[in-house]
């Protein structure tokens, strides 16, 4: 697997999940937020829509980009903070249902691309 291939790769669940949140926001909210604090509003499709749009976004650099050794790192430690977030609003604050699986199994798939694309890197 080719850097390149890597970082496209990675660009895949931003794509995917961020489209989701962009283009079906009250779907993805009736499915992933506990009852609780569901409002179904037109305010909180926006919200979710705007947050799609920031992954895809992120998708389409990570897409288009050329990333080196130091981008997959940088990636791979920005991706941190996510796996305390799935955790936080999952088990102490639980807002959001089993379904925030797919954003931590996303999180960890793109993890372990970044430490794919930066060995594969140090060779490139």
């Amino acid at each position: 697997m080719t850097p390149l291939l890597i970082q496209r790769l990675i660009s895949v669940p931003f794509l995917g999940l961020g489209g989701w949140c962009l283009f079906f926001p009250s779907m993805v909210e009736k499915l992933t937020l506990q009852p609780a604090y569901q409002h179904n509003s037109e305010t909180s499709a926006l919200l979710i829509g705007c947050f799609g749009a920031q992954a895809v976004l992120s998708g389409l650099f990570a897409y288009f980009s050329r990333f080196t050794r130091t981008t997959f790192l940088v990636y791979a430690i920005a991706l941190l903070p996510f796996f305390w977030f799935n955790y936080w609003f999952v088990f102490v604050t639980p807002m959001f249902n089993s379904w925030l699986a797919l954003d931590f199994v996303s999180n960890l798939a793109m993890l372990a691309l970044c430490v794919l694309g930066w060995r594969k890197s140090a060779s490139a």
